[in-house]
C-alpha cells in the first residue's frame, strides 16, 4: 500500500486502533445485554431495549453531543473520570467510546437474534443435567449463538471504522491524535487539491467495508456449519 502517504497512514492506523478497542471492549456487555433481552423478563426490558438501539435513531451528531455532555471534563462521569486521571474528549480514546456506542447496536441485534434461534429445549436439558445457568450458558447457548456473535462482532468493526458524526463532535478532528479515516476524507476535502487524498481513503473504506461483510458472512456459515455438525 505504498500509495498511501504519510496523512493517509496515521488515518488508516488511527482509525483500525480505534476500531479494535471499540469492539473489543463492546463484545463481553453486547453479548450479555443481547442474552438478557432474548431470554429474561424483567421490568425495564423495552426500555433497555430502546436504550440499546437510539443511537441507530438519533442524528450521530446528537449521540457525540450528549457523550461530550457526560464524558467531557465539565460532565458528570467525565469529571469524575478526569480526576483519576481519564480524559476521552478529544483523545483517541475517546473515539473508540463513540465508535462503540454507535457500533453497539448492530452488535447486540445480530446477537440476539443468534441467540432467539437457539432451542430453548436444548438449555433446559441441560439445567435438568444438573448445569447451573452460567454453565448452560457456556456450554450451550455460547456455542450454538457463535454464527451471530461472530457476525455481530465483525459488522460492528466496520460500522466503526466508518464513524464520523458522533466522533467529530466528541473528540474533534485533531491530525494524529483524532483523525480517523472518516474525518480525514473531511478535512481533505476542505483544502484544495485534497480530492486525490479523499479519494484514496474513500476507496480504502469501501475495501475494509466490503471485506467486512464477506468475511462476516463467510466465517459465520463455516461457525453454523460446524454446530450444525457437531
Amino acid at each position: 500500500m505504498e500509495w498511501l502517504g504519510p496523512e493517509e497512514w496515521k488515518a488508516v492506523a488511527l482509525s483500525l486502533r480505534v476500531s479494535v478497542w471499540a469492539t473489543v471492549a463492546s463484545l463481553p456487555p453486547g453479548i450479555f445485554i443481547a442474552y438478557a433481552l432474548a431470554r429474561w423478563s424483567f421490568p425495564g426490558k423495552q426500555v433497555l431495549n430502546g436504550i440499546v438501539h437510539l443511537p441507530l435513531i438519533l442524528p450521530p451528531v446528537v449521540t457525540g453531543y450528549v457523550l461530550l455532555l457526560t464524558l467531557g471534563t465539565q460532565g458528570p462521569i467525565g469529571s469524575i473520570l478526569a480526576e483519576w486521571g481519564i480524559v476521552l474528549a478529544f483523545r483517541w480514546t475517546g473515539a473508540a467510546v463513540a465508535a462503540a456506542v454507535m457500533a453497539f447496536p448492530l452488535m447486540v441485534r445480530a446477537i440476539r437474534l443468534s441467540v432467539e434461534a437457539v432451542d430453548p429445549k436444548l438449555e433446559q436439558a441441560g439445567a435438568t443435567l444438573g448445569a447451573s445457568p452460567p454453565w448452560v450458558f457456556v456450554t450451550v447457548t455460547l456455542p450454538m449463538a457463535l454464527p451471530g456473535i461472530v457476525a455481530g462482532t465483525i459488522l460492528a468493526f466496520a460500522k466503526a471504522m466508518g464513524e464520523f458524526g458522533a466522533t467529530i463532535t466528541f473528540v474533534s478532528n485533531i491530525p494524529g491524535q483524532t483523525r480517523t479515516v472518516p474525518l480525514a476524507i473531511y478535512a481533505f476535502l476542505q483544502v484544495p487539491g485534497g480530492e486525490g487524498s479523499a479519494m484514496t481513503l474513500v476507496v480504502v473504506s469501501v475495501v475494509v467495508a466490503m471485506s467486512a461483510l464477506l468475511l462476516s458472512e463467510l466465517i459465520g456459515r463455516r461457525v453454523a456449519a460446524r454446530v450444525g455438525g457437531a
